[in-house]
C-alpha cells in the first residue's frame, strides 16, 4: 500500500463509532486530528497505546487536537474497550480495512519472524484543512504518545 506523506490530503472516511454513530473526516475540519490505527482492542500493546493517549488527551485537547482510534473491531467490542479503560475519545470501526488501506496502515509486516498481511500500527496528525501534517508508520505501542507530544510540542 502507498504511504501518506506530510502535505498529502488526508483520505476521506466515514466510519461507525463505538456507539453506532457515524464519524467522518469532514467532522474535524477546522480543527486538528490525531488518528491512530491499532491492530485489536483489548490486546496488551493496543491497551498500552490507547491508555497512553487517554492519559495525554487533556494537553492534546488544550493544544487543539482531537484524538480518535481506528481498528477493525466491531462497535460492540470498541464500546467495551472504551468503557473498560475509560477512553475519553471515539473509537472507529473499519472492519473491511478500507480506511486502513487508504492511509497505508494495512499491508505486509513482520510478525514473529514471518511476513504477514495486517494492520501496520500508524498515527496521523491532520491539520485544520484536512492535510496530513505527520504520518508515522510502524510505531511502537510503548512510548509512542510521548513521541507524538514531543513532535507536536504539547
Amino acid at each position: 500500500m502507498p504511504r501518506l506523506n506530510p502535505g498529502s490530503p488526508a483520505p476521506d472516511f466515514t466510519l461507525v463509532d463505538q456507539d453506532g454513530g457515524t464519524v467522518s473526516l469532514s467532522d474535524f475540519r477546522g480543527g486538528r486530528l490525531i488518528a491512530f490505527f491499532y491492530p485489536a482492542a483489548m490486546t496488551p500493546g493496543c491497551t498500552t497505546e490507547a491508555c497512553d493517549f487517554r492519559d495525554s488527551v487533556a494537553p492534546l485537547q488544550a493544544a487543539g487536537y482531537t484524538v480518535v482510534g481506528i481498528s477493525r473491531d466491531e462497535p460492540a467490542k470498541l464500546r467495551e474497550f472504551r468503557e473498560r479503560d475509560a477512553l475519553p475519545y471515539a473509537l472507529l470501526s473499519d472492519p473491511d480495512h478500507s480506511v486502513h488501506e487508504a492511509y497505508g496502515a494495512w499491508g505486509e509486516k513482520m510478525n514473529y519472524g514471518k511476513v504477514v498481511e495486517g494492520v501496520i500500527r500508524s498515527t496521523f496528525v491532520i491539520d485544520e484543512d484536512g492535510t496530513v501534517a505527520h504520518a508515522l508508520y510502524n510505531v511502537k505501542a510503548t512510548g509512542h504518545v510521548a513521541r507524538i507530544r514531543s513532535l507536536l510540542e504539547v
